[in-house]
């Protein structure tokens, strides 16, 4: 069974100015995004990931690199940019402030039902989803057990947990990740776990290293030897 972190960017220039910024180039960290991420050297500590797929936005490169820069990341085996995991293509709507988007229509609709909407000259969020899993599955395949880590946007996050772990996309609204938090899995190519959620804070180092779960659990299975409850 692999372990599929999901980690989203930490907070951005666009954040701070109530702007959709979908795929727009040089949305860069705020500077309580760039303090956000520097935490992620101590919270990834010195995790071993079999491979880092980060969405080509600058934002994600520069949520992540403070800890590719660090010693804690020696081990690590790959990294590339993956198109996969990219920011939704918001079309019309990229460059916008929320605030406007909000009285549109379209809005209602995609709190609602979601698996209907093509964003104007943009992309639909059914195939968002489908991009992003996809993504999930090429790595699950090169190491069965591996550890992966994915540095991507929210809505892209929220669209793989759903399909992940079997909630429907209309429901995707339902689920909060926040900027710099860490949502992990495990995975067996099938169906998933929902180990860690939404953590803006904690060192998931140790979630990310101890021993794997058993496929069946039966009365919310035993947890991690030592932990105390």
């Amino acid at each position: 069974m692999a372990k599929i972190v999901l980690l989203r960017h930490a907070h951005s220039s666009a954040n701070s100015a109530g702007i959709l910024s979908g795929r727009l180039p040089g949305v860069s960290l705020s500077r309580d995004g760039r303090a956000q991420a520097e935490t992620l050297i101590a919270r990834l500590g010195k995790s071993a990931f079999h491979s880092i797929r980060v969405s080509p936005m600058q934002r994600c490169e520069e949520t992540i690199r403070p800890w590719i820069q660090s010693q804690n990341s020696k081990i690590l085996s790959s990294y590339h940019l993956d198109d996969g995991i990219i920011e939704v293509d918001y079309g019309t709507w990229s460059g916008r402030k929320l605030s406007a988007l909000s009285r549109d229509p379209l809005w209602k609709i995609i709190q609602s039902t979601p698996s209907k909407v093509r964003f104007p000259g943009g992309e639909r969020i059914t195939s968002m989803q489908k991009r992003a899993l996809l993504s999930i599955d090429e790595a699950y395949k090169e190491k069965k057990d591996g550890t992966f880590l994915f540095v991507s946007h929210g809505d892209v996050i929220k669209a793989a947990i759903a399909g992940m772990i079997g909630l429907k996309l209309d429901e995707f609204q339902s689920l909060v990740i926040d900027p710099c938090s860490i949502t992990i899995l495990d995975y067996d190519g099938k169906k998933a776990r929902l180990v860690t959620f939404n953590d803006t804070s904690s060192d998931i180092s140790s979630s990310i290293v101890q021993k794997k779960r058993a496929k069946v659990l039966l009365g919310g299975g035993s947890g991690t030897k030592g932990r105390r409850l």
